[in-house]
């Protein structure tokens, strides 16, 4: 995958331009089925995860409601340019804040004035209270319109951070080339992937239908659901 540089030339775009100019780490940057995308993602939470000096910190990990993780978020550009990404939602479940099954999602945002390229990064988020979580069960979801975004902070802890990021609504990260940092992430919309829920449960569940607990998880979620919980504890 080749590297380029981002070249915003246009501010008055309503989207906010998110500027990956890397590919991504470690993970496999292709992927073909649901089942293989849930690998994938639980292979970047666990290498994120490894590094405790760089990686999310397991306080905010622990407090967060909800994690999305986007492998492998494409951007393509040609004087209009785009992101576009398939992932998951995790959430706990409100009683027993024990995680739950996954659901699929699309992140999609449009950009002007970049170079011609492309890259692959991968994204984490965090959401941190209900308003968001409930925001995000829709069928379509607008960062920083609906819900305010911040770059999260990284290392050990997140507790000594600033209150503007601490307030946020939903952190967000983002690893290209094997780098782990906040990424302000605003202006893309997520989706619900009811064809990517209808390959995992059979049928096409809702995310609100899946996050309710309607359904078990499959088989292929086992080591993501079982790295949030382990993490999740420490």
């Amino acid at each position: 995958m080749s590297d380029f540089r981002c070249n915003v030339t246009n501010l008055r775009v309503p989207v906010a331009a998110l500027c990956l100019a890397v590919t991504a780490g470690s993970a496999p940057l292709q992927a073909d089925t649901a089942a293989e995308r849930l690998a994938q993602s639980a292979t970047v939470l666990k290498e994120i995860m490894a590094a405790p000096d760089k990686g999310i910190p397991s306080d905010l990990l622990k407090a967060a409601q909800c994690v999305v993780i986007v492998p492998g978020l494409k951007k393509v550009g040609l004087v209009v340019g785009g992101k576009y990404g398939r992932g998951f939602l995790v959430c706990r479940n409100p009683d027993t804040s024990a995680w739950g099954a996954p659901a699929a999602l699309r992140i999609e945002g449009g950009s002007f004035g970049f170079q011609i390229g492309a890259s692959e990064t991968d994204v984490i988020m965090l959401l941190m209270d209900q308003r968001s979580v409930k925001g995000i069960l829709n069928s379509r979801f607008t960062l920083g319109g609906d819900a305010e975004v911040a770059a999260g902070p990284v290392g050990r802890s997140g507790t000594a951070q600033t209150d503007a990021t601490m307030n946020a609504k939903i952190l967000s990260y983002s690893r290209s080339r094997g780098v782990f940092a906040g990424l302000a992430l605003s202006g893309a919309t997520l989706r619900q992937d009811l064809d990517e829920n209808h390959e995992l449960y059979g049928r096409k569940l809702s995310t609100k239908e899946i996050v309710a607990g309607q359904v078990a998880p499959p088989a292929a979620a086992s080591e993501l659901i079982d790295l949030l919980r382990n993490y999740s504890q420490r």
